[in-house]
């Protein structure tokens, strides 16, 4: 994404964020002092810092994105309010955390633009502690589409549909394929760095 394409895009976020600001979003999802939390997809980081202040300073806020400018942008808003619990991950896939080190994932706006959305997931479910909670919102996806994505492959199950997120409990270990990867890249199980 060139900067125009990035500063347009986190115009609209600007935007979004006052009609919906994200504190208000987050506090569906139940992040407490303390929490391991990776926001998928950060683009401008608006969630991310939202985050940060519910988790304080004994948490930690990984925003993991594509995108160098969106990292930089997330930094940057993150040193300008004095979060030094935020740390950023430039991958499109892979996070290089640990197994069951995050309490919350948060994937918002970003499920339709994945090239493999199944490896994301088996990514995620990895590392999501045992009941961790993948808060999900995909305003480019019907409620139909989002359940059998997220429900299909059983990796995680609906917890409860809030007003403007799903949220989803990570379930038991196994790691089952997702059939529109085997279709596209053959049966990868896990991601590359």
């Amino acid at each position: 994404m060139n900067n125009l394409a990035f500063a347009i895009t986190a115009l609209w976020f600007r935007l979004r964020d006052l009609l919906s600001p994200p504190g208000d979003v987050l506090r569906e999802v139940g992040i407490q002092p303390g929490f391991q939390v990776l926001d998928y997809g950060c683009g401008p980081g608006s969630y991310s810092i939202a985050a940060a202040e519910l988790v304080g300073q004994s948490g930690r806020v990984y925003a993991v994105d594509i995108s160098p400018l969106a990292l930089q942008s997330t930094q940057s808003v993150a040193a300008r309010k004095g979060l030094s619990n935020v740390s950023t991950i430039q991958t499109d896939c892979a996070t290089g955390l640990g197994d069951s080190q995050v309490d919350v994932v948060l994937l918002y706006d970003a499920y339709h633009d994945l090239v493999e959305p199944g490896r994301a997931l088996r990514e995620l479910h990895r590392i999501l502690r045992p009941a961790g909670v993948l808060s999900f919102s995909d305003h480019h996806m019907r409620d139909e589409q989002i359940m059998a994505e997220m429900v299909g492959e059983g990796l995680f199950r609906l917890l409860k549909k809030n007003k403007k997120t799903y949220s989803f409990l990570r379930e038991g270990d196994r790691q089952p394929t997702h059939k529109a990867d085997e279709a596209r890249i053959g049966v990868d199980r896990a991601c590359q760095t």
